[in-house]
């Protein structure tokens, strides 16, 4: 029989407010590990209220004690709390025109296993499904975790995502996953809850969480790769419109007389500098006698391996970077951000490219919105698919809403490892940890 909720406005309200100081406190010790005293001293409230918290984290175990620091005087030494990463794992899900992987990560999207294999997407949805339960069955058996102990599966896709549904739509780099509902098929296949984005939207989590620009609220990622597309992060969050199709920066028409693109549209961005495009480039500009050591028939990585040395190479990168920054210069103008990150495979042509697209990107833009803004080369390379599926998870599971469900597998986990240490001799003691140690790829909850 269902009751009626009998919790007052007042009972309510005390509840989110532990439910945002637990999370407060959860994202101090996802930066470093901490004493009680500290924590309470940085949130601003009494010891009392944190034990309390803290007591309850140690119980489902998102939190345990790691030994003990000097209180530099005559006194109790205080207790250190370390967030214990492997409460739970997440399930990174990086899914390419040309490639398929799998990483299983810790809380702090530390990888625990990988798997990277060849794959064209334009096989369709179910031989992908296929190839990607058994990787994940080959990455669990890898990390020795069982998906009970998962917490949510995260995964990037090369096309246009509807964030409300996880379903694929229209997507030029994609054929045959038109109105396929990735995340609704990926659960089912997994038997784990799914969430699913857009791989560039995923590149600026990535980067704005453990890369080299991290903290910086204001970012827009633009991958160059088979597509190129553009994560934008606005006020530290990601601006993925009505319905998550934001950031399309590939389908801008830079030149309404030039060729179509994948996308239809005449001159668009893509038509000018996606991989496919340049390597034909390359191809025609040897046909015509432009000099080159690259041998015949170039490949997309000829050219990015001789990027800094080959007369040819180096012409095609600085075209490249001229067309990638007129339609940066457009985002500048749009947005202001505080940087523009690009990465993708393409973005290991390096200098060359760079240089390209910071000259045609800032004689293009207004000067309030040029000055202080940075244009970089990416710093996580191959792995911001799978670190930004993992700051997605994050992003969910670290909230009121997403709590419960890492407090239950937490919990779970927590009762499995009791029941394993019951049958096992005691462990060794644990040394006591470093102050401040630093996390290696930084960033909060």
């Amino acid at each position: 029989m269902l009751h009626a909720d009998t919790h007052s406005p007042d009972t309510l309200d005390l509840a989110a407010i532990r439910a945002r100081h637990t999370l407060l406190l959860l994202g101090l010790l996802w930066d470093r590990d901490l004493a009680r005293v500290d924590i309470a001293r940085e949130l601003g409230l009494s010891r009392s209220a944190i034990s309390s918290i803290v007591t309850e984290l140690i119980s489902v175990g998102l939190v345990q004690e790691v030994g003990t620091r000097g209180t530099g005087g005559v006194g109790r030494r205080a207790t250190m709390l370390n967030l214990n990463t492997r409460a739970a794992a997440l399930l990174a899900i990086d899914l390419g025109a040309s490639h398929a992987r799998v990483d299983a990560l810790d809380l702090q999207c530390r990888p625990l296993a990988s798997r990277t294999v060849p794959h064209d997407i334009s096989r369709g949805p179910q031989p992908t499904y296929a190839l990607l339960k058994d990787l994940t069955r080959q990455v669990l058996a890898d990390a020795q975790l069982n998906a009970a102990q998962v917490a949510l599966v995260g995964v990037g896709v090369p096309g246009p995502v509807d964030h409300d549904t996880g379903r694929v739509v229209q997507p030029p780099n994609m054929p045959g996953w038109d109105g396929e509902n990735v995340r609704a098929a990926l659960q089912d296949a997994l038997n784990l809850e799914v969430l699913v984005d857009n791989d560039a939207n995923l590149g600026a989590l990535a980067e704005a969480r453990f890369g080299a620009h991290r903290g910086i609220q204001d970012l827009i990622y633009v991958k160059v790769a088979t597509g190129i597309g553009a994560g934008v992060l606005l006020g530290g969050r990601l601006h993925r419109g009505t319905r998550g199709g934001a950031g399309e920066i590939g389908h801008i028409s830079i030149n309404e007389q030039g060729p179509v693109g994948r996308s239809g549209n005449p001159g668009s961005l893509e038509s000018y500098a996606a991989a496919q495009v340049i390597e034909n480039h390359a191809r025609s500009l040897r046909l015509q006698g432009h000099p080159s050591d690259l041998p015949d028939p170039i490949t997309i990585e000829d050219l990015l391996t001789h990027a800094a040395h080959d007369p040819l190479a180096r012409a095609v990168w600085e075209e490249a970077g001229h067309h990638l920054g007129v339609a940066i210069s457009t985002t500048l103008n749009l947005f202001n951000p505080a940087a523009v990150i690009i990465g993708g495979r393409l973005a290991q042509a390096g200098d060359v490219l760079l240089r390209a697209i910071r000259v045609s990107a800032q004689s293009r833009t207004m000067r309030i919105n040029a000055d202080r803004t940075r244009i970089d080369l990416g710093t996580l390379g191959q792995d911001a698919g799978v670190m930004g599926a993992g700051a997605m998870m994050l992003d969910s599971l670290f909230t009121p809403r997403g709590l419960p469900h890492l407090y239950g597998i937490a919990r779970m986990n927590q009762n499995a490892r009791d029941l394993a240490g019951s049958r096992a001799p005691p462990p060794a003691p644990r040394p006591t940890p470093t102050l401040n140690a630093p996390v290696s790829h930084g960033g909060t909850p």
